[in-house]
């Protein structure tokens, strides 16, 4: 079992920057995959980023590449989602994922989940 603890949501003008966190406990992350997923009012969940706990390989949605960067710290059990020039449409709940596989970002393939931080970006 992973449980994971995500934090750092909140208002923010357009244009503003947020930082996520998400601390994980449990079962050891060396073989996993974490990710960060958003959903939206009236929409699905949906990708946004995802870093192999044990290697250094990210990867984005091409809605959030070049403004949002995932990052880790191993020696805080600990995942990041740094944000930059946000847009009212990232408005959503932001959730951190776990997945034992790479290269699948269905919302399927993570089968740990936190339970979510809002974003909301105002105009």
């Amino acid at each position: 079992q992973v449980q994971l603890v995500e934090s750092g949501g909140g208002l923010v003008q357009r244009g503003g920057s947020l930082t996520l966190s998400c601390v994980a406990a449990g079962r050891s992350l060396g073989a996993y995959v974490l990710g960060w997923f958003r959903q939206a009012p009236g929409k699905d969940r949906e990708f946004v980023a995802a870093e192999e706990w044990s290697g250094d390989s990210k990867y984005y949605s091409d809605s959030v590449k070049g403004r949002l960067t995932i990052s880790r710290d191993n020696s805080k059990n600990s995942v990041y989602l740094q944000m930059n020039n946000l847009k009212v449409e990232d408005t959503a709940v932001y959730y951190c994922a776990v997945s034992q596989y790479r290269y699948d970002w269905s919302v399927n393939s993570f089968a740990y989940w936190g339970q979510g931080t809002q974003v909301i970006v105002s105009s």
